[in-house]
């Protein structure tokens, strides 16, 4: 699933491409992905159109399209495959093509939402006093965010006895952080991602945040992480970071650290890879 650095960069891309243009008309192709819009495809077509497209928005991995002069947006769930394309109207339909937006424009262009395994999908919402739709009114900041609370994070940390990868993919406390990125910042910071966060010092904490920043700052410079075909940018390109992972997805090679061989451990139905030198163990773990 994408996380924050692959869901900015395909905000920037709908802020380049989509922003400020008018929908003219709207194409439901696959029920499925206007499934959480209860009112149903035709609705939701009816009520985008003729509306003109704010400004891209994003918090954590959540990413929405406002209707100017109205208090709706379009919320838009990437799940696994989804992606939002912007194509010429010539290009031939995608295989799993499941909305089509156009616009009352010459530029040539239309949004595209692709879908392969049908996870996702997009939905109108109405927005709370903050500008966000009501849906993910309770999604906290993400690490990027200039009004982040480093110090409400630290004491939230303490507060929540638990151990310190969960609470990073727990969105009540920090949004965007999905477990590539835990485990790059984790291995960054030496820190085993079982650790419990109430012995977190604020110390420990600052520096855990910055290496979250610096690893999801340098995944957005070369356009997030692709591990396949399914998650690229607005013009259905790939992103490069996959080539500098440090630790997710390096079983058995050497940290790049101490040349101890990565580990890989079940957990919550994913894995988690740390090197067991560097990152050591709690004790009972």
């Amino acid at each position: 699933m994408p996380e924050l650095p692959e869901v900015e960069v395909v905000r920037r891309g709908l802020e380049r491409w989509v922003a400020h243009r008018t929908v003219a008309e709207v194409e439901v192709l696959h029920p499925r992905a206007v499934r959480r819009h209860v009112a149903g495809p035709d609705d939701f077509a009816h009520r985008l159109k003729g509306h003109h497209i704010g400004t891209p928005s994003r918090r954590g991995k959540y990413l929405w399209l406002p209707l100017e002069e109205t208090n709706q947006s379009v919320l838009a769930h990437l799940g696994m495959s989804g992606q939002l394309l912007v194509q010429p109207h010539e290009a031939v339909d995608e295989k799993h093509l499941r909305i089509r937006v156009r616009f009352a424009d010459s530029l040539g262009t239309e949004l595209r939402f692709v879908d392969q395994r049908t996870f996702g999908g997009l939905s109108l919402h109405d927005n709370t006093p903050a500008g966000l739709p009501d849906v993910i009114a309770h999604i906290a900041r993400d690490p990027l965010d200039p009004l982040f609370d480093d110090e409400a994070f630290h004491l939230a940390l303490r507060r929540k006895r638990t151990t310190i990868k969960r609470a990073l993919l727990d969105q009540s406390l920090i949004s965007g952080v999905g477990n590539i990125y835990a485990d790059e910042a984790l291995w960054r910071s030496r820190v085993h991602y079982e650790r419990p966060t109430a012995g977190f010092t604020r110390p420990r904490t600052v520096e855990l945040l910055g290496h979250v920043r610096d690893v999801m700052n340098a995944a957005l410079s070369v356009g997030g992480t692709s591990f396949d075909s399914l998650y690229v940018n607005v013009n259905g390109e790939s992103g490069y970071f996959d080539r500098s992972l440090d630790a997710y997805g390096r079983e058995g090679l050497p940290c790049r650290r101490c040349g101890t061989p990565m580990r890989r451990s079940p957990w919550m139905n994913r894995s988690s890879y740390f090197c067991p030198k560097c990152q050591r163990a709690p004790r009972g773990q």
